[in-house]
């Protein structure tokens, strides 16, 4: 899908020393009650100040199970994973392999048959910030051949961009926001085609590994035959509360990884989050930390977060089939995590929401 780079290795990060996660007393009562109001099978709550991660969790990992949530259990964040690969084009920014204003006609024009000339000029800021002019997904008859597609992830990525860069703009660019899960894979396949490296490569070289994020990876967590880590839940056909085995219909497809299909610990959550609190420069310079801090055409996203005041920073993430919300607030020098492994939204968005303003109060 790209032509090949070779980059050197690169540096191990030597960030602030994370103890691992003490079950907290306090959080498990709010994990609990957040199971009250929602029904959700499970729940994990998480704090972190410096190098103390406060963690609390209650219920089970499947619905019909005994298997308690436990405080090292995998959590798929979904768009959460937004901010990871907008940290992904910062490290690969800082060392000119790619430029924040490269445009979908440089890296695209020669492998996307048809490129609408509104999106040409498109850039990695426009893409990252949801200000493309972008529809937010391709559809779902499309979602259902690449979920079935045994094609290369670069080759599907390629033929996703095509699909979504055809089209007629679904907003006006920069002036306009509309989110759109679609532009982050076009981003991510971007720097496939730059790089020679899929993305899961990329993101696994430049943001887990040096941010010690051991317990990252991709899809559902866990496996199909044993209860060995939460599973996403669904609403049945006929209500009630259906828990999905890993397998292809327990996430969004592998080709829409950019944009949403990391799993990881609560601590390793805690990791990235404050990576992004404590801002260091040995892992990306002050100005790239404030340009993805910065919405680039005003409002109020920036590269893969929502900002609010004070800088606070926040994202909400569903494969819908769980829940995870996560905040940075650098007025409290702390960061947050409430998720839920239940992917109810209209249910469960309103009370994991209200947990982690909890946390603030």
């Amino acid at each position: 899908m790209l032509s090949p780079l070779c980059f050197a290795a690169a540096p191990f990060i030597m960030l602030q020393a994370v103890a691992p996660a003490a079950q907290d007393a306090a959080l498990a009562v709010t994990a609990e009650q957040l199971i009250a109001e929602t029904g959700s099978p499970g729940a994990a709550v998480m704090v972190a100040r410096g190098g103390d991660i406060r963690l609390g969790t209650a219920g089970v990992r499947a619905r019909g199970s005994d298997a308690a949530i436990a405080p090292d259990d995998l959590w798929h964040i979904g768009s959460d994973t937004k901010a990871m690969t907008a940290t992904l084009v910062a490290r690969l920014a800082e060392r000119g392999v790619i430029g924040w204003d490269d445009t979908i006609g440089e890296h695209l024009g020669n492998r996307v048959e048809e490129i609408h000339p509104a999106y040409r000029d498109m850039t990695f800021r426009h893409l990252l910030s949801h200000r493309a002019g972008l529809d937010a997904n391709p559809g779902m008859l499309a979602l259902v051949g690449f979920a079935t597609s045994d094609a290369p992830l670069g080759e599907q990525r390629l033929d996703y961009a095509a699909n979504m860069l055809a089209r007629e703009p679904a907003a006006q660019a920069e002036t306009e926001f509309l989110y759109s899960n679609a532009g982050y894979v076009i981003a991510g396949a971007m720097l496939e085609q730059v790089t020679g490296e899929s993305w899961e490569e990329l993101i696994r070289t430049e943001v887990f590994e040096p941010l010690g994020m051991t317990s990252a990876g991709f899809g559902a967590p866990g496996s199909a035959d044993a209860v060995d880590q939460p599973r996403g839940h669904r609403a049945g056909l006929f209500g009630g509360l259906n828990a999905v085995a890993p397998g292809p219909r327990a996430d969004n497809p592998p080709v829409m990884g950019p944009a949403g299909t990391v799993h990881a610990s609560m601590s390793d959550i805690a990791r990235f989050l404050n990576a992004h609190l404590d801002q260091p420069e040995d892992y990306l310079s002050a100005d790239s930390w404030a340009l993805l801090h910065t919405p680039p055409f005003g409002g109020e996203y920036a590269m893969g977060w929502g900002v609010g005041e004070g800088g606070r920073l926040q994202h909400a993430g569903s494969n819908t089939m769980w829940f995870v919300v996560v905040a940075v607030d650098p007025v409290a020098g702390e960061v947050r995590a409430v998720g839920v492994n239940d992917g109810r939204i209209d249910r469960v968005a309103g009370p994991v929401r209200d947990a982690l303003q909890g946390l603030a109060d």
